[in-house]
């Protein structure tokens, strides 16, 4: 890329910069409109060591010492080849370059002073705020804006700059799609658009791009295939597009890019093909993983002698390895694991190829060894893979000389770290270093495989231990785990034998240690992974800062798993997403700090005389007998038995807690702990060992709810994992007790926030508040359209809201959640939820889709605007309901009156409307016309324009009126009043309010009874 630079005709020539330097030496004078522009850039930046008693284009003094552009990371730069109207000498600005300095400010809008300036590089700093739509009148040539905190949208002023040959915003957090207007630059070369979150297809004007030689696209959301226009891309030199959410398969066309010598396409969704035909001679980086590949290996690739690394894994390729291949022996690194390849593994392979990894393959001959030299064999014959995953085929069969001993029931790895004991649990060592094809056998009963290597960090070896640099927040008995962690560029398999059968809890313990928590470039890494146990994917895009709730923080994520043939197989694998260059690059990927894998139900056998072992069992036999006896003429048993019924099958993916340790993480359930009473019964805070918080909802024997609900939180909480729902830490059902355990919410629910008692309101306010809203959306749409199960909550109000310590809210209590099939129209069911939340359709008809929790969202959304409950009451007698004042408001145009008269003038008065209108569309009394929640998403972000309501708001006309009644055959005479009155105030218990516990509330709003009765 350097070599494109330095020849490119828009760079700077060698010799106009010397001429530069050599007469910013000679003191020539810069015009006082740029240095009046440069002060104002510092002051926007966050610059404070610029100094402007000397020259801008001198050396030193802040300036920078080396001012090529190109070989700099701290340097205004200046070309003194200029002169005035009176033949006097000027320079002028032509670039700025201040990388990796963690500059805290925000991008200056106004480069247009510095009329000269043609690269503007701020790479790595803590920039936030938005790309300037002003700099579409520069004359820029080259931009970086890589590793900052930039949000937003690109502008399409931009694609005004003609001039423009890079443009770099990698790592950043910009959003919405892709403008067509960026197809106007016809000079650009170099387009960097990963890790950030950009949506949409990709516009049809890129076609025009032609002069394009590198295009980097991955990690971001966007959708639909990958364009066929690429093949108008005729000079690109490097191609990547890797967890980009584009769509397969590749395009034939792209047989016409000649020129490519770095290809990196993987991660595809979209249907089988072929690998594509490409005519590259002179390519060195081919990966095309993951690309849902069938067929066998294209021959066209044993002519590809350039290649230095070859990357085909996770696909499923099939055939033999061709003989022709040999013509690759020289290649650096060659990957193939993860396919369905069969016949022998060729000798060039086990004799003279450099690192190639084969494992996980179906290969009939082979060695007998998990790997020779640096080739990696383990589970690369059929026999290994008989079923879908190695795991469940029985031991590896090279493995096959392993002993195993009687009863082995746990596993416990120091990943990446020494040998270390944590109380009385010794966590076994794994410091071996690794390669890019790795296998290594502890001689402990597990073994670890490991694919890829880093091939941007410009490092000749690479690092598979990270080191903490991080401040961790541990006690010093559990830091040792976190120290060190095991990374992986692409693959990582824990492989754990001699196991007795059975079901065995896994914990996976993580630690983000290799960014800083402070307010630097080196904080902005985001690392993201999938996991799989025994080969089902239990985790996607696991990001460990998020789940911990910051950088060197442990956290600890617990499975089920079970073991059928004694095997146990723990895959973290890297699917493009994730940042790849912070704090440099090659950091990204699977990074897993220790393992512990325990059967709970195994107790060690005890040896005991036969006389005693006789009176024993005949003891036990009588007082069994007894006991059941007795519980089932008390019907305990049978409820007991009802709850085993409920849980069996139930594949719970989270851990569990005994009640001795939720005890002691209560005081004892003490009174001063408890923060909630609902139905289903009270709710505790908790603190465990480490520190973390939990609340702790409790089943109470007397709850009308009971097991069944309990049972349904249980799993449909563990199937989700979403930034704006609760997290469900474990459940404890021992004896009587009923538990579950979720992370603590420090600022409660959103209705106490909002509605509860005056001592407990919280000042939102109204970018808190449409924080929420949004947040509130995303979580329903994750529930609806993203999320492997389709769920429908049933009871979205502002109680079953959570607000964290930033008042981030989440979704909690998914005790009524049902599951939508897609296939299904609607559920018909029993009615529950609360009233005035309830979609009319499911409240009347037990009619129930996603579009009752559109309803619901709706509802809520006018509660944080307004700042008052759905429904509240001057009398037993009488309702008021916010839906019918804002639909009148509506009418009236007054839109504007509903905005809670807290928040005074401080708000902003189009988002406002927005989302107003957008709840109006929600609560729409016919559910066809309720938008989707990614559509509301959307519309709260200014993505997308709300429709005319024009069909909700006002009364219905007296002719409307007759030609419903005409229409259903009603006869009754009613008025306009009454029949508004009667189709939305369904009668029902007081937990219609907002203010009221529901059975599901995790923390309800009421918090005592005094409260209630003041209430009533």
């Amino acid at each position: 890329m350097m070599t494109d630079l330095l020849s490119a005709r828009s760079l700077f020539s060698a010799l106009v910069l010397l001429c530069a330097i050599n007469s910013a030496a000679a003191a020539t004078l810069l015009p006082k409109d740029e240095v009046d522009a440069l002060r104002e850039i510092a002051d926007t930046l966050g610059k404070r060591d610029w100094d402007f008693n000397a020259d801008p284009c001198s050396n030193g003094s802040g300036w920078g010492d080396v001012k090529l552009p190109y070989k700099t990371s701290d340097a205004v730069t200046c070309d003194c080849n200029f002169t005035d109207a009176d033949n006097n000498t000027v320079c002028h600005v032509i670039s700025i370059v201040l990388k990796s300095q963690s500059l805290p400010g925000t991008l200056p809008p106004r480069l247009f002073r510095l009329p000269f300036l043609q690269n503007f590089d701020v790479t790595r700093n803590y920039l936030s705020g938005s790309i300037p739509k002003e700099w579409g009148s520069t004359n820029l040539l080259n931009t970086s804006l890589l590793g900052n905190r930039l949000t937003g949208p690109i502008p399409k002023e931009l694609g005004n700059i003609s001039t423009l040959w890079k443009f770099v915003v990698e790592i950043n957090q910009l959003s919405g799609p892709v403008p067509p207007e960026l197809g106007n630059l016809s000079q650009l070369h170099q387009l960097h658009l990963t890790s950030n979150n950009f949506t949409g297809e990709l516009p049809k004007t890129f076609a025009k791009l032609t002069t394009l030689q590198e295009l980097r696209l991955s990690d971001n959301q966007f959708t639909g295939k990958i364009p066929d226009y690429i093949q108008n891309f005729t000079n690109l030199s490097m191609l990547v597009i890797q967890g980009s959410g584009l769509e397969g398969p590749i395009p034939s066309g792209i047989a016409l890019l000649e020129k490519l010598s770095d290809l990196r396409i993987s991660d595809l969704e979209g249907p089988e093909s072929q690998v594509p035909w490409l005519n590259c001679a002179n390519i060195t980086t081919l990966m095309l993983r993951s690309c849902n590949f069938i067929g066998e290996l294209p021959g066209y690739l044993a002519g590809l002698t350039n290649l230095k690394t070859l990357d085909l894994s996770f696909n499923k390729l099939s055939g033999k390895i061709p003989d022709s291949f040999s013509s690759l022996s020289g290649v650096d690194y060659i990957y193939l694991t993860g396919n369905q390849l069969t016949g022998a593994v060729p000798d060039w392979i086990l004799g003279n190829a450099e690192f190639v990894d084969l494992s996980y393959n179906n290969f009939t001959h082979g060695s007998t060894e998990c790997h020779v030299r640096d080739v990696n064999l383990f589970a690369s014959l059929a026999v290994d893979n008989a079923t879908s995953y190695p795991a469940t085929s029985g031991l590896v069969s090279c493995l096959n000389s392993e002993r195993c001993p009687e009863s082995r029931y746990n596993l416990f790895i120091n990943c990446g770290g020494s040998g270390v004991t944590v109380g009385d649990i010794t966590y076994s060592d794994d410091k071996a270093s690794a390669t890019a094809s790795s296998f290594y056998g502890s001689g402990d009963y597990w073994a670890y495989s490991s694919t890829g290597h880093f091939p941007d960090d410009g490092q000749d070896s690479d690092t598979y231990i990270a080191e903490n640099v991080s401040v961790l927040s541990t006690d010093d008995a559990h830091a040792q785990l976190y120290m060190n962690a095991r990374l992986s560029p692409i693959s990582l398999t824990y492989y754990g034998y001699c196991l007795i059968n059975g079901t065995y809890n896994v914990s996976l313990h993580f630690a983000e240690i290799t960014f800083t928590g402070n307010e630097s470039y080196r904080s902005l890494g985001r690392r993201a992974f999938n996991i799989y146990i025994q080969g089902k994917l239990v985790w996607e895009d696991f990001n460990i800062a998020i789940e911990a709730g910051g950088v060197g923080k442990p956290v600890i994520k617990n499975f089920n798993a079970t073991v059928t043939n004694g095997t146990l197989e723990i895959r973290f694998y890297w699917a493009g997403k994730g940042t790849y260059a912070i704090p440099n690059r090659g950091v990204y990927g699977p990074l897993i700090s220790a393992i512990s894998v325990v059967n709970p139900d195994y107790k060690p056998p005890h040896s005991i005389a036969a006389g005693t072992v006789v009176g024993i069992v005949a003891a036990i036999v009588f007082v069994v007998f007894l006991i059941l006896v007795i519980l089932w003429w008390r019907g305990c048993l049978r409820r007991e038995d009802e709850m085993a019924q409920d849980l069996k099958g139930l594949a719970l993916q989270i851990g569990s807690f005994t009640l001795r340790q939720i005890k002691a993480a209560t005081n004892n359930f003490d009174a001063a702990n408890k923060i909630g009473e609902g139905g289903f019964g009270p709710v505790y805070k908790g603190l465990l060992p480490d520190g973390t918080a939990i609340a702790v909802k409790q089943l109470s024997s007397k709850s009308k709810q009971g097991n069944r609900e309990f049972v349904t939180e249980i799993g449909m909480v563990s199937a989700l994992q979403h930034p704006h729902l609760v997290k469900l830490y474990g459940c404890c059902i021992e004896g009587n007790q009923l538990l579950l355990v979720y992370e603590y919410m420090e600022n409660n629910s959103l209705a106490r926030a909002l509605f509860g008692p005056e001592e407990f309101q919280l000042k939102l306010d109204w970018q808190t508040r449409h924080k929420i809203c949004v947040g509130i959306a995303r979580g329903l749409a994750y529930l609806h359209e993203e999320s492997r199960l389709k769920i429908v909550h049933r009871d979205i109000k502002a109680t079953n809201v959570l607000l964290d310590k930033d008042l981030n809210p989440k979704i909690s209590d998914f005790g009524l959640a049902k599951l939508d099939e897609e296939n299904n129209t609607h559920i018909s069911t029993k009615i529950a939820g609360t009233y005035g939340y309830m979609a009319p359709e499911y409240a009347m008809h037990g009619y129930l889709t996603d579009k009752a929790d559109i309803y619901s969202f709706g509802v809520v959304a006018l509660e944080v605007v307004s700042g008052r409950s759905n429904s509240s009451s001057q009398n037993k007698e009488e309702f008021f309901y916010l839906l019918d004042w804002a639909r009148f408001l509506k009418e009236r145009g007054n839109l504007i009156d509903l905005v809670d008269r807290r928040l005074g003038s401080h708000f902003d008065k189009e988002e406002v409307l927005v989302l107003i209108k957008v709840a109006l569309m929600c609560t729409n009394t016919t559910p066809a016309l309720r938008p989707a929640m990614s559509s509301v998403v959307s519309m709260l972000e200014g993505k997308v324009a709300v429709p005319m309501l024009d069909y909700e708001g006002a009364l219905p006309t007296e002719e409307k009126i007759e030609a419903m009644r005409k229409y259903f055959k009603g006869d009754e005479d009613h008025s306009v009043g009454e029949n508004t009155t009667k189709s939305t105030s369904t009668d029902g218990p007081w937990t219609g309010t907002a203010s009221s516990a529901s059975a599901n509330d995790l923390y309800p709003i009421l918090l005592d009874t005094d409260h209630r009765q003041k209430r009533e």
